[in-house]
């Protein structure tokens, strides 16, 4: 029976700011103006996409959102961010298959969020 030890505690101040740190750094990486992206093999910016809404959907649920509101919301941030993209300054272009990807990511964090709660449980 494997106990979660007292820093991994839901609502505790780590998660809050690893989540904190999951979004500052989403918004640098899906903000960032075209020339500020490094070029990449094919495939590795859906990789990133993945795991970035990966990561967030993860450490939104150890902080403490409910799942429906945290699937909900970034969804819809992963469609405004590629809007975002496709319409402003940043010289970057919308994706649907970035938002798909995005949207696989959340639907993976939330799933691993699922496993880690059941493996910690006693």
């Amino acid at each position: 029976m494997a106990r979660t030890h007292p820093a991994l505690a839901v609502h505790g101040a780590l998660s809050r700011g690893a989540f904190a740190v999951a979004v500052l750094v989403s918004l640098a990486v899906l903000f960032a103006p075209a020339d500020d992206v490094p070029s990449s093999p094919p495939g590795v910016d859906k990789l990133v996409h993945l795991l970035l809404f990966a990561t967030l959907a993860a450490s939104g649920r150890w902080a403490g959102v409910r799942t429906g509101v945290l699937a909900g919301s970034l969804v819809v941030y992963a469609a405004v961010s590629e809007v975002v993209q496709g319409l402003s300054a940043l010289e970057r272009s919308a994706s649907v298959a970035d938002w798909v990807a995005d949207v696989i990511g959340v639907l993976a964090g939330l799933l691993a969020w699922v496993g880690v709660g059941r493996r910690t449980r006693p």
